[in-house]
């Protein structure tokens, strides 16, 4: 199909595209940007006047829930919010039941994902067999099979010599580590930031020092390794300046940061609300301000969803017994958008941070098909959004089966009108006429 996009502004920071132009669709593939190559006949005209297309959103943190948790989320649901979002790409972390530490697996997911054609999914293989810390998995096999990267989740390996190696092996195939950094022991049982407020509530604390000392750890075995690390949602102040200062020294280390965190703090959890529930814990003030200066100075490479949908009774327990979690497919867009105006940039700020940046991070199949980008031939992802539309998180407005957020009811700025996925139309917002 044969689809023009005209009056658009187009924001694409890969090719510093910050302007009005046209966007031209054939063959599943961007055909052009501004003029019309030649001969093109557009099937459907897109009557973009207003609205911003960008390159489709890239989530560095999506869990679908299959296989083994159907009953917090499907496959189709979470593909459905992906592209209610813009998200044409995502990352699958491995903490699925079972855990995607055989190839089959991942296949199988794979599979069922191309089949449903709303978004690419890119699967975060098991560094342990079942997660367990103990034993390294295939890790070639796991990457023919469409692995991009292999990490452990929010499951911390306790014995120091697996991780060491597991990321020699890693390094001698040239294979990402994904790690979100956590002492085992210093994190555990705490379900909120060690400070005020959690003393307070009385409830159990997990100090900065849990992520400092894993990064600490993290850094020196990348010294000995030479491995190249992911680090997933960074928490706090003091993470920021181990993570600025790796950099400065030339280890070869990304990072990313949750929605959440970019904006709330543990102040917000009020009086109990499981919503705020967070694995990392919402954290200061101080640290929220330093995690949105770690954006605005590349310290911290993208934002993510950290998409995490979870049954509705998993949230009416108390804060301590409540699952951690909340959905963020949905609320991607206006949230980095958010954190941009709030910074006193502009859009294309923000969109770096949720697609050069993050495709740049993801690699190789990514880039082969160009996510993140809107340069001619690459494949046609598209995210269109109303920059001036006000929209309010309500559990019917949202697609994912999870409900949980702690944006839940409040009005966000920033609403996807179209989501293409390989030059078809995925998602239509239901008021937006076409021409």
């Amino acid at each position: 199909m044969k689809i023009h996009i005209k009056h658009c502004h187009v924001i694409d920071p890969a090719n510093g595209v910050d302007r009005p132009a046209d966007v031209f669709v054939a063959d599943g593939r961007i055909a052009g940007i501004g003029a019309a190559p030649d001969g093109f006949s557009a099937d459907r005209v897109i009557d973009a006047s207003g609205l911003v297309a960008v390159p489709g959103l890239v989530d560095l943190c999506a869990r679908l829930r299959e296989p083994g948790y159907e009953y917090k989320a499907t496959l189709e649901s979470e593909m459905k919010a992906a592209v209610h979002g813009g998200v044409t790409s995502l990352v699958c972390p491995p903490d699925t039941d079972p855990a995607l530490d055989e190839p089959g697996l991942v296949e199988m997911l794979k599979f069922r994902a191309e089949r449903l054609k709303q978004g690419h999914v890119f699967p975060q293989g098991a560094l342990t067999l079942g997660l367990k810390g103990e034993v390294l998995t295939e890790m070639a096999e796991l990457t023919d099979s469409g692995c991009i990267g292999f990490g452990q989740a929010d499951v911390p390996i306790t014995n120091t010599q697996v991780l060491l190696r597991a990321m020699q092996y890693a390094n001698t195939f040239g294979y990402t580590v994904w790690l979100r950094p956590q002492d085992a022991w210093l994190g555990k049982g705490g379900v909120a930031h060690s400070g005020a407020v959690a003393a307070r509530l009385g409830l159990a604390g997990v100090g900065v020092s849990a992520e400092t000392i894993a990064l600490h750890t993290i850094f020196e075995l990348m010294r000995i390794t030479g491995c190249r690390v992911h680090l997933c949602r960074i928490s706090s102040a003091n993470g920021v300046e181990l993570l600025r200062a790796a950099r400065a020294e030339g280890l070869p280390v990304t990072a990313d940061v949750s929605l959440n965190h970019v904006h709330l703090t543990d102040v917000d959890i009020g009086f109990f609300d499981p919503m705020y529930r967070l694995e990392p814990p919402l954290r200061s003030g101080r640290d929220r301000a330093a995690l949105r200066q770690a954006l605005l100075d590349g310290t911290i490479d993208a934002i993510c969803s950290d998409h995490c949908p979870v049954d509705d009774d998993e949230k009416l327990l108390p804060f301590d017994q409540a699952s951690a979690g909340a959905i963020g497919l949905e609320l991607l867009l206006p949230l980095a958008l958010k954190w941009a105006r709030e910074s006193g940039l502009g859009d294309a700020a923000a969109i770096r941070l949720v697609t050069q940046r993050p495709a740049g991070i993801v690699g190789g199949p990514a880039l082969a098909q160009g996510a993140g980008t809107l340069s001619v031939g690459a494949l046609a992802d598209i995210c269109v959004y109303d920059p001036q539309a006000w929209w309010k998180v309500e559990p019917a407005a949202i697609a994912s089966q999870g409900k949980n957020t702690p944006w839940l009811r409040k009005e966000l700025q920033g609403e996807v009108a179209y989501t293409l996925v390989a030059g078809e139309v995925a998602y239509e917002r239901a008021a937006v006429a076409t021409a």
